[in-house]
C-alpha cells in the first residue's frame, strides 16, 4: 500500500504494515514531512557523540521518540536508558532522584541510595521538562555538564560518571532565562544541539502514514482485525488541527480501535476534541426521513459548526467545493436558515 491510497476517500482504506517503510529512520521516526525529515537528519549527524542535546516542542510531539532514537542510534545503545520527568517529583526528592543520597541525609534515608546519574553511567540520561527544575538543582545539573562530576545529597564523596545528557521541554527556555526562573548558562550549556519538534498541524501531509501505522500497532496490541479506514475518515483527520498532536491521534485512534465491533473504522468513530460530538451521529439523527435539500443543509451546517466556520476545511471533508459551499451559506441565508453577517 502507498501513500496516495491514504488520501482516498470515495474508497476504504486498507492498513498495510509496510506503508510507511520508505519515510521511516532512524528508529522509527515517521513522516516524509520536511520538517520530520530535518529531524531525522539531525539525530543521524549527532547521535554518535556524547553531546548533549535539547529538545523542544509542544506537549505530544514526540520528543521522549527523539531522545530514545538518540540513544538507540548511538554507540551506547547496549547500556541503560533512563528517563526522568522532572515535573513529577517535588523539589525536596528531585534533587536525591538525580544524584542519589546518603544514608540520614534526610528523614526516611534509611540507606544510601544511587540516583538516576549513577543508573545511567555510561548510557543515556533523558531529562524529559527540564524546566521545571528548581534553581537550587539546576546549579548542581550545571556543574555536572562542566565538569562531569556530583556529590550525593548529605555526602561529601566526588563521583564521576560517563552519561550522555538529553533534555526535553514543551516551554520556551529562553522565555524563562529572561524571566530569571532558568539559569541562563545552564540554558547554553543544554542548547549545544537544538531539536525542534514540530507540531503535527505542521505536517498534515504526514497524517495519513501516522494513521496508519498508529492503526496497525493497535490492532496488534489489542488483539482486534482493523481492515482500514471507512470513507470519510481521513477528511475528518485533515479537518481538524491536533491541539495534543500525535498523542492526541493516537488516543483517538486507540479509543477508535476499542470500541468497534466491526474491521473498519468509521468517522462516526473519530471523538475530536473534548466537545466536538461525532458528526455522523449528529447527521443520522438529523436527517431520517428528509429531502434531499434539508439533508444537504443538515450536512453542510453541521460540518460548518464543527470546523469552527471554515468554509475550505468543510468542503473537504463534505468532497465538494468551497464556492457550492459559499453559495449554500448566501442561500440559506436568504431563506432564513442562517442570520445575515
Amino acid at each position: 500500500m502507498t501513500v496516495k491510497h491514504l488520501t482516498q476517500t470515495k474508497t476504504r482504506v486498507n492498513l498495510c504494515a509496510d506503508s510507511a517503510e520508505k519515510f521511516v529512520t532512524p528508529n522509527k521516526i515517521l513522516g516524509k514531512h520536511r520538517a520530520i525529515q530535518r529531524v531525522r537528519d539531525v539525530i543521524t549527524q549527532v547521535a554518535s557523540t556524547s553531546v548533549t542535546v535539547l529538545v523542544t516542542g509542544e506537549t505530544g510531539t514526540g520528543k521522549g521518540l527523539v531522545a530514545a532514537a538518540l540513544h538507540a542510534e548511538s554507540e551506547r545503545n547496549g547500556r541503560p536508558f533512563v528517563k526522568l520527568t522532572c515535573a513529577a517529583l517535588a523539589e525536596s526528592i528531585l534533587e536525591s532522584e538525580l544524584f542519589g543520597h546518603e544514608r540520614g541525609a534526610f528523614t526516611g534515608a534509611l540507606d544510601r541510595r544511587d540516583g538516576h546519574f549513577m543508573r545511567a553511567h555510561r548510557g543515556t540520561l533523558f531529562l524529559d521538562e527540564i524546566s521545571e527544575i528548581p534553581l537550587s538543582t539546576q546549579v548542581k545539573l550545571l556543574r555536572f555538564l562542566q565538569e562531569r562530576e556530583f556529590e550525593r545529597v548529605g555526602g561529601n564523596e566526588t563521583i564521576r560518571v560517563d552519561v550522555r545528557l538529553i533534555a526535553a521541554s514543551n516551554r520556551d527556555l529562553y522565555k524563562l532565562v529572561k524571566e530569571g526562573s532558568f539559569r541562563e548558562d545552564l540554558f547554553y550549556r543544554l542548547n549545544i544541539v537544538h531539536i525542534a519538534m514540530p507540531p503535527l498541524r505542521a505536517h498534515m501531509s504526514d497524517i495519513g502514514l501516522l494513521a496508519n501505522d498508529i492503526l496497525f500497532q493497535l490492532s496488534k496490541r489489542h488483539g482486534r482485525h482493523i481492515e482500514g479506514l471507512e470513507p470519510g475518515v481521513f477528511k475528518l483527520l485533515m479537518s481538524y488541527d491536533w491541539p495534543g498532536n500525535v498523542r492526541e491521534l493516537e488516543n483517538v485512534l486507540e479509543r477508535a480501535v476499542v470500541t468497534t465491533n466491526e474491521g473498519w473504522i468509521r468517522p462516526g468513530q473519530m471523538s475530536l476534541g473534548h466537545d466536538t460530538e461525532h458528526l455522523s451521529d449528529r447527521f443520522d439523527m438529523a436527517t431520517a426521513g428528509g429531502t434531499f435539500h434539508e439533508i444537504e443543509r443538515i450536512a453542510i451546517l453541521h460540518t460548518l459548526e464543527a470546523v469552527d466556520g471554515s468554509t475550505v476545511k468543510a468542503a473537504d471533508i463534505l468532497g465538494i467545493s468551497r464556492r457550492k459551499v459559499q453559495y449554500r451559506l448566501r442561500k440559506y441565508r436568504k431563506d432564513g436558515f442562517l442570520k445575515a453577517d
